[in-house]
């Protein structure tokens, strides 16, 4: 625990700063780190609070003073700080970024009271996909956006810059793919269901069968584990996730980026997964496929022509995503099955092999995009409004 010393050693550093100034105001280097590393820290406090809150609201009935929930809320509330220093400071961010910020961070706020009274009207709100929760993506999305475009306009070259916008791009990600996790956790509980086991407690599986108007069967576990569409999963994995990938590519420029974000989020997913699995929460299906998509996204910017490279990958990375996402559910479902002393588990959500058509349709068009704002501005070469110097007087 830090001393009166400590802090007060602190508070003299950061109180001079404290002045009002424009977005795109010069920032000292030591002063752009400590923001950006905080925002490294909220982003993780958020990510260990979200990933055990979807486990958690597999077992147990919904609480808002859940654990995970408290784990976010720190998270939020360092997010909030933030957000208020570049707003009144203009440090560290430029105008575009900061909008993305304040924005991002305002629909989250908005949605977290819009969710708490969708809970206590609607009851237990038993999919990820509903509308309060996926304002929370969107103002999340929002927010690390900017956050990726502060640094990324801000930060001097160098191996740092390009480990925290990896970093940071693997949070996107992360956000990005986050409500596929219901049909994750889903897949494997109703796997468990048909070999006689359960995971989520019985007070929340009476809970929602209430809610469904059934008894607990079958059909009611399929409604409350599954509650979307098969073809969702995989088409939003490619078009939402490996879009991702693609600007990871394009904003790291090297070799190995796509692979590297997709690696770091399934690697998080893969540590995680002994500590919640024995520990008595549900387990979930790994899209260990993004690690396979990003590397063919990383050859297919071998292809030198930007346009006939995002028609190109397309069809390859939706093609090769396709088929990770088959051999991951033969190859994983015995081990899954095996850990838990089951039989017949998948390995990964259903697949609807047909909607790989429109998955890849929509991965071109979003890639196109990317591409031609690339190639519309190079980023790097434009002047920094954010500006970072070695040394500044507030």
């Amino acid at each position: 625990m830090k001393s009166p010393a400590s802090f007060k050693k602190a508070a003299a550093w950061a109180l001079p700063y404290w002045t009002r100034g424009q977005a795109g105001r010069e920032t000292p280097q030591d002063l752009f780190r400590v923001l950006y590393f905080g925002w490294l820290v909220a982003l993780t406090l958020k990510l260990l609070g979200s990933a055990w809150d979807v486990s958690w609201h597999f077992k147990w009935l919904r609480d808002d003073l859940a654990p995970p929930h408290l784990l976010n809320s720190a998270g939020t509330a360092l997010v909030v700080v933030l957000t208020v220093v570049h707003g009144y400071t203009g440090y560290g961010v430029d105008k575009a970024a900061l909008r993305l910020i304040q924005w991002g961070t305002g629909i989250f706020l908005v949605a977290v009271p819009l969710d708490l009274i969708n809970h206590r009207v609607n009851g237990l709100d038993i999919t990820s996909w509903s509308p309060s929760h996926i304002m929370l993506y969107v103002g999340t999305f929002f927010m690390i956006m900017g956050v990726i475009r502060g640094w990324f306009m801000g930060a001097p070259p160098g191996r740092e810059r390009t480990v925290v916008l990896g970093a940071f791009l693997a949070f996107f990600l992360e956000n990005v793919h986050f409500p596929e996790q219901h049909q994750e956790y889903g897949i494997l509980s109703l796997g468990a269901w048909d070999n006689q086991a359960t995971y989520a407690e019985p007070i929340l599986l009476r809970f929602a069968a209430d809610q469904m108007g059934r008894p607990v069967d079958r059909i009611m576990m399929a409604g409350f584990t599954l509650p979307v569409p098969d073809y969702l999963y995989p088409v939003y994995a490619v078009v939402g996730g490996l879009s991702v990938l693609v600007a990871a590519r394009l904003l790291i420029g090297r070799f190995g980026a796509a692979t590297l974000v997709a690696g770091a989020y399934v690697g998080f997913r893969t540590l995680i997964w002994p500590l919640l699995t024995f520990g008595g929460f549900p387990p979930s299906a790994v899209p260990f496929f993004f690690v396979a998509a990003g590397l063919l996204v990383d050859l297919a910017f071998l292809v030198r022509v930007p346009a006939v490279r995002a028609v190109v990958g397309a069809v390859v990375v939706t093609a090769g995503a396709y088929g990770a996402l088959v051999a991951q559910n033969a190859a994983l479902g015995p081990v899954y099955g095996a850990i838990k002393g089951q039989t017949g588990l998948y390995g990964a959500p259903p697949l609807v092999t047909s909607s790989a058509l429109w998955a890849g349709l929509g991965l071109m068009v979003a890639w196109l995009a990317a591409e031609w704002l690339a190639g519309r501005r190079d980023r790097r070469a434009q002047p920094i409004e954010a500006r970072v110097i070695a040394t500044a007087t507030p």
